[in-house]
């Protein structure tokens, strides 16, 4: 069974959480451009001036998600 790895991207200051809810809309117009799958798209708001929008994909397509959106970070889903 194929890995999950979550890409992360981090926003910060007052306007964190809608820019992450922002940012989530395009992760998901990307996949559906470029004809790629993906588990999941959301956003967590960690504080209130700490947000982070993510995107779960397999470990097959991570390489190209990370190519061309450029990730802050990511780390292996559960």
């Amino acid at each position: 069974m194929s890995r999950k790895i979550k890409l992360i991207w981090d926003f910060r200051g007052p306007e964190a959480l809608p820019t992450a809810k922002h940012h989530a809309i395009h992760l998901k117009e990307f996949a559906v451009k470029e004809k790629l799958s993906y588990h999941q798209v959301d956003v967590t708001q960690h504080s209130e001036y700490f947000a982070i929008a993510f995107i779960v994909v397999d470990e097959k397509d991570m390489l190209t998600y990370r190519d061309a959106l450029k990730p802050h970070r990511g780390e292996v889903a559960p």
